[in-house]
């Protein structure tokens, strides 16, 4: 494990320990997660929290007798509870928090995957915590991200973590389940996620959760496979976080399958299929090239092509050759009206400034 070097963490609070008696939110064992979150901030690591809890903290709210529960029984109790979630968390704080929820659906759609991105991006600049949770209150079944824990490991994606932290009852993975074989035995490391790895998860034995090892799992192999660290620990033993800070290993560490820029760096030049041609001036090529920046209007002289916010786009200098390729901020439309000029005029042209890039840099690979 490599907790000094981490410096994006997104850390995942499962129901059993918002809610330990599955009725209303405890403390119990928020505080010393929070403490934790506290820690690392003041060592200068940005958090991103993903937590479950918003059905179990509107539980008592709703009447239900039926096992298991309604789709429509949960939203509800989801509608109660997020307030009382987001409240719970906020009184652990002394520094801003703020909401994030979120469906399958706004992370399949690159215009909203781009506007959830920059909201992050903005909260972390400027020392806000961000809580997210599955928008559980509005969500169906076709459109649920089913649990939390894949919830996260998307999170992470989004937001270029170093490392998904995912917080359980459990002190990681065990070669069996430890609550039904005394003889398990625990694995302190999983260089690769395999079919036998994925053998040994077992389902969830908490009354409101809707997870279990094997989502935990499935969240560390997207995790990885973008070349991101991963982590399972057992959140009820405070022990484990006063390890974690001292860089001692805990739980069960999945190493990550490749780097993370490189992750970024594939994904961007053979997943996404460029839309459109964008051509920039003699600054704006140097800067993208030897100063790592990211992709100002002012910059841009032309462009080509029918792309829309959020689709990948060729950047090319004044000879037309090739120099990176990225996701726009803006459409085609939106851009020929704002070309050349500065990002503080954006607003006045337009009538709304989405971002002050129209490529960041974290959107962009360089293809020399």
């Amino acid at each position: 494990m490599a907790f000094v070097s981490w410096r994006r963490i997104v850390i995942k609070v499962g129901s059993a320990l918002i809610a330990p008696t599955a009725q209303g939110c405890s403390t119990r064992y928020l505080l010393t997660i929070a403490r934790f979150i506290a820690e690392c901030r003041l060592a200068g690591k940005e958090v991103v929290l993903v937590s479950s809890g918003s059905v179990a903290a509107g539980r008592n709210a709703i009447i239900a007798k039926q096992q298991p529960l309604p789709i429509n029984i949960k939203q509800a109790m989801a509608a109660v509870g997020q307030s009382r979630m987001m409240a719970s968390w906020s009184q652990l704080f002394d520094f801003n928090c703020a909401q994030i929820l979120l469906t399958h659906a706004d992370l399949q759609d690159r215009r909203r995957y781009l506007n959830i991105d920059n909201t992050l991006r903005t909260l972390l600049a400027n020392q806000v915590l961000p809580i997210v949770n599955e928008n559980d209150s509005v969500a169906t079944a076709e459109l649920r991200v089913g649990d939390n824990d894949n919830l996260a490991a998307l999170v992470a994606i989004v937001v270029d973590a170093d490392v998904l932290l995912i917080c359980s009852d459990i002190d990681g993975l065990y070669t069996a389940n430890p609550r039904l074989e005394p003889g398990a035995r625990h694995l302190a490391e999983v260089a690769e996620i395999t079919n036998a790895i994925y053998a040994m998860a077992g389902g969830s034995h908490h009354a409101i959760g809707t997870g279990g090892m094997l989502t935990k799992i499935q969240a560390a192999d997207k995790a990885t496979k973008a070349g991101i660290d991963t982590l399972i620990i057992n959140g009820q033993d405070a022990a484990s976080f006063e390890r974690l800070l001292s860089g001692t290993a805990v739980g069960t560490y999945f190493v990550r399958q490749q780097d993370r820029r490189s992750a970024k760096k594939h994904w961007l030049l053979n997943t996404l299929t460029q839309q459109g041609v964008v051509q920039i001036d003699v600054g704006a090529s140097a800067a993208l090239q030897s100063k790592g920046a990211s992709l100002l209007a002012s910059g841009i002289v032309a462009s080509s092509g029918h792309f829309e916010k959020g689709d990948a786009v060729l950047i090319v200098n004044a000879a037309q050759k090739p120099l990176a390729k990225g996701i726009s901020q803006y459409s085609a439309h939106e851009l020929s009206k704002i070309k050349g000029l500065h990002s503080k005029q954006i607003d006045a042209v337009l009538g709304y400034c989405p971002s002050e890039e129209v490529v960041h840099r974290n959107d962009l690979v360089l293809l020399s």
